[in-house]
């Protein structure tokens, strides 16, 4: 994607060395840059800020965009964030569902809310340290995955459409980690050496499982753990401390390891076996999201993630009805599991997304 200066650029900023080298980078091609931090909800019991924008992270953003000589700005999103991101996540979860957060706080904040306020300002762009590549083809433009391959981000910006990449710039997409940090150093930027993180930012310390016990205690009722067959083998804790291919934790004595195959909220049981009895050959999915605005046929071949850190499998995909899609894939999968996203890849491109409501055989 081609972008001139001297175009007004709102960089997404966190304090991390991604962004940061993002608005160095604009800034020093030219760029008319403003940084935009987002406040956003945090467990207020917990005595634990977001990751995201805790207080270090605000001081670190100011910095550099203080050393950089840009304007900087931080917008309270924290209701916008619960109601958007976390009242789902815990709603899915209660469904038996595994979800992604970060899709949703991409598709309803930063190209939403974000986005908007970036406008407002007058702003031609949104950029953001991310690692993916959009181009220009065919009269629209494509989502294509980061040139690092072992950084690459297009799965959680699978849900962006048209009208976001028109307006959305990548200025890492092309690079490798290390010559961000290298960026970095060369700027002289405070955050050159901080770490990455990739756990969830709300939740203290990433035990998911007590945030979740807080907020739905309900959802954690003792149930049954049965086997394929309906013979209870022991009893679990409460389904969301579960995921599909989960085996640490089940605690239920057997000659061989036993996995988590499926949680059956409609009888509060969890159901396990052997490693052999997870495979399966497809998914269904629903409320899916076209980066084109369509999919490429009614029926394609394509390569196809099931979770972010999942490696892509080769698979049939065949679209169904309003906003459904099935995928068919070469060799079964252990761990497809509903409420984690299904991103669809045809080479380097990110065609777009779904939700996987359920495995089949």
């Amino acid at each position: 994607m081609s972008v001139k200066p001297p175009a007004r650029v709102v960089v997404a900023m966190s304090g991390g060395v991604d962004s940061s080298v993002a608005a160095a980078l604009l800034r020093e091609q030219g760029f008319d840059v403003t940084g935009l931090m987002l406040r956003l909800w945090a467990d207020p019991d917990a005595e634990f800020e977001n990751r995201c924008c805790a207080s270090n992270a605000v001081a670190l953003a100011g910095r550099v965009a203080g050393q950089l000589a840009i304007p900087f700005h931080v917008i309270d999103a924290q209701e916008l964030f619960r109601q958007a991101v976390v009242a789902p996540m815990i709603a899915e979860y209660a469904r038996g569902r595994t979800p992604n957060p970060c899709l949703l706080c991409n598709r309803s904040i930063r190209w939403g809310f974000l986005m908007e306020h970036a406008l407002a300002l007058g702003a031609d762009y949104l950029a953001t340290g991310h690692y993916a590549r959009i181009r220009e083809a065919g009269g629209g433009y494509e989502l294509l995955r980061g040139s690092d391959q072992t950084k690459d981000q297009s799965y959680v910006l699978a849900s962006l459409g048209q009208a976001d990449l028109a307006r959305t710039m990548f200025p890492l997409g092309g690079m490798p980690k290390t010559e961000v940090r290298e960026h970095a150093r060369r700027f002289e930027l405070p955050v050159a050496d901080r770490p990455d993180s990739q756990d969830l930012c709300f939740v203290p310390g990433s035990d998911y499982r007590r945030f979740l016990k807080k907020y739905s205690p309900e959802s954690f009722t003792p149930g049954p753990i049965l086997n394929r067959k309906g013979v209870k083998l022991g009893e679990h804790r409460g389904l969301p401390a579960y995921t599909i291919g989960q085996r640490k934790g089940i605690w239920v004595s057997s000659p061989r390891p036993l996995y988590a195959l499926e949680i059956d909220t409609a009888r509060n049981a969890l159901i396990v076996g052997p490693v052999e009895e997870l495979g399966r050959s497809g998914l269904r999915a629903e409320y899916a999201s076209w980066v084109r605005g369509q999919p490429p046929a009614p029926a394609f071949r394509a390569a196809v993630k099931i979770r972010y850190t999942s490696i892509e499998q080769s698979a049939q995909v065949t679209v169904e009805g309003e906003g459904g899609v099935r995928a068919l894939f070469d060799q079964p999968l252990r761990d497809i599991t509903p409420g984690q996203s299904a991103v669809f890849y045809q080479e380097d491109i990110c065609l777009g997304t779904a939700v996987i409501a359920e495995a089949m055989e």
